[in-house]
């Protein structure tokens, strides 16, 4: 039997440290959305920065609140792209755009 159905899967879980203070921003629509930049260990030393999205409606502003450069958060969400054109001409940027975000409190070991 041949399936030509194909399960797709787009769930991203990711722990880091916050590269650049949260930026918030109100869209010509009237949502809101605060934009982080997100470093996560790559293999080996290496820092990958993964831009986030965290919309309003669906993760609600109190999800982001008081979080700020180099503080360590957990974040659950899906991986979008989206294009637009600028003076440069066509781009593209690949995202994690959040289901959830939280803080964590790490305690230091001695």
């Amino acid at each position: 039997m041949v399936c030509d159905r194909m399960v797709t899967v787009n769930v991203v879980v990711l722990a880091g440290t916050v590269a650049a203070d949260p930026v918030d921003r109100t869209l010509p629509s009237g949502d809101e959305v605060t934009e982080l930049r997100l470093s996560v260990p790559e293999a080996g030393k290496r820092l990958l920065p993964l831009p986030v999205a965290v919309w309003h409606k669906t993760v609600g502003k109190r999800a982001v609140k008081g979080i700020t450069k180099g503080d360590d958060v957990l974040v659950y969400g899906q991986l979008a792209r989206r294009f637009y054109r600028s003076g440069a001409g066509a781009r593209s940027l690949t995202e994690v755009v959040a289901t959830g975000i939280k803080k964590l409190d790490l305690e230091e070991e001695e």
